[in-house]
């Protein structure tokens, strides 16, 4: 693979050890295919550097990219020494990619352009994440434009990630304060506070049940009877005074008959 017009004279089975992770070279793209090109670094053996390594973003066919003959800068990103394969990348280490990406991170990003459902961020990978205009508050917010304009640099939260299609979704609400708690209206009643003690209530008129109001009547009927039994007692002559009359009757009675 590439290992002829090469400018060092290495046996192939020992062009790895010569190399370092991390090590930057240039190479001539020596062949394309749809999962990436092969590089010719001068060495004696062509790397490959991987479709998903030409660029930060997402990348549907090497060709899209590069083209045989063209001139390349790459960095090793890794080496099998055991089968002499040499892995290459056309993204400078420390660069972020999609795949560096972490659901809850909070990033960086600067407002490439504005649509009327949200923006897009450019936010250092090489392709841009997605602020649905919902995510820009935690109240109603009506266009993208009444938060943001474009340039503008904000920090947003990452809330989703496809890197399969390669889609990256942003939030800012996520990282707003916390909305203050409504303060209280004047016009709003002063609570009750409840007295540990029962208040004393006058004129409360007790629940009475129908069976015990019939009671208390009855009881009350009987207590009026009593009362008029007492009455009539008090002009009744008592049994020994009506006795004693009787005889003062007869005996004057028996003497006006003999004319005594």
């Amino acid at each position: 693979m590439g290992q002829e017009g090469t400018s060092l004279n290495i046996p192939p089975r020992k062009v790895v050890k010569t190399l370092a992770v991390g090590q930057e070279a240039e190479g001539v793209v020596k062949r394309v295919t749809e999962f990436g090109a092969f590089v010719d670094i001068g060495v004696g053996r062509d790397g490959l550097v991987h479709v998903s390594e030409m660029a930060q973003g997402r990348v549907a066919n090497a060709s899209d990219v590069v083209k045989e003959g063209d001139k390349v800068t790459v960095w090793v990103k890794e080496l099998d020494r055991e089968k002499n394969r040499i892995s290459l990348s056309m993204i400078a280490p420390g660069t972020m990619t999609l795949r560096d990406l972490e659901e809850g991170s909070i990033v960086t990003g600067k407002v490439t352009r504005l649509e009327r459902y949200g923006a897009f961020l450019d936010i250092g990978i090489g392709r841009d994440g997605m602020l649905h205009v919902k995510e820009m508050g935690r109240g109603y917010v009506e266009k993208p434009e009444d938060v943001v304009k474009v340039g503008d640099e904000i920090q947003v939260q990452i809330v989703g990630l496809d890197r399969r299609r390669g889609r990256v979704d942003l939030s800012m609400k996520e990282l707003l304060p916390p909305a203050p708690e409504p303060a209280a209206s004047p016009d709003r009643a002063t609570p009750v506070v409840m007295s540990a003690e029962p208040a004393v209530q006058e004129d409360v008129v007790a629940f009475v049940s129908p069976f015990e109001q019939a009671w208390q009547e009855a009881n009350q009927s009987d207590d009026r009877r009593r009362e008029r039994r007492k009455k009539a007692r008090v002009w009744e002559v008592p049994e020994e005074e009506e006795e004693e009359d009787l005889i003062h009757r007869t005996i004057a009675h028996h003497r006006k008959s003999k004319g005594l």
